[in-house]
Formats: structure tokens, C-alpha cells, sequence
């Protein structure tokens, strides 16, 4: 539900710039870790598939979205959510891969 206040205030950030889905094939889903298909699916919210978004300068990704994943969800305490260990683990791979990258990049 905060898609779009998000994506408004990006706006003001990054006036120019517009946020793109970033391709499965893209560094940031194969550092250490690797996921084919994109972001992985950490929370149901409404049955869409997760995405990745980005604000992509010279070539690089400048700001990463992840939309309908909700990472976090994966990186609290299990008791929170009650998600499986193995939904958790992709969650948390696929941080180390955004934090890999971004300090590589």
C-alpha cells in the first residue's frame, strides 16, 4: 500500500530519472548468491510477483526498490512472521547479495 507515496517521493529525489525493472539476468541477483528468477518472493500481499526496481545512472543502479518481496519480512526475528527457514534464507542471501554489490559496484 505505500507503492505509490514511495514512488512520489522518489520523484522529488530523482526528478529526472524514472525507476526501471531491473533484468533477472543483472549482477545484483547472482553475487555470491544466485536467483535466477529475480527477487524472491518473501511475504504474500496480494498474489503479484515481486519485482525489482531501480534508478539506473551511467550504467549503474543508483537506488534499489524491491516491490512485492518484502525482504524484511525475511530478516526479523521468525516469531514475527512465522516464515519458514527457507523462505528466511532467501531473504537474507538476497541482502547480501544488494550489500556485495553495492559495495563492489
Amino acid at each position: 500500500g505505500m507503492d505509490p507515496y514511495i514512488k512520489r517521493e522518489l520523484k522529488k529525489i530523482f526528478p529526472n530519472e524514472e525507476l526501471v525493472e531491473i533484468p533477472f539476468d543483472h549482477p545484483i541477483y547472482h553475487q555470491k548468491y544466485d536467483f535466477n528468477n529475480g527477487l524472491p518472493k518473501i511475504h504474500e500481499h496480494d498474489g503479484n510477483p515481486p519485482l525489482g526496481l531501480g534508478i539506473m545512472m551511467e550504467g549503474r543502479i543508483v537506488l534499489f526498490y524491491s516491490h512485492e518481496s518484502d525482504l524484511g519480512d525475511g530478516w526479523e526475528d521468525p516469531e514475527v512472521h512465522n516464515d519458514p527457514e527457507e523462505v528466511r534464507t532467501k531473504a537474507l542471501q538476497m541482502g547480501a547479495n544488494i550489500v556485495q554489490y553495492a559495495f563492489t559496484q
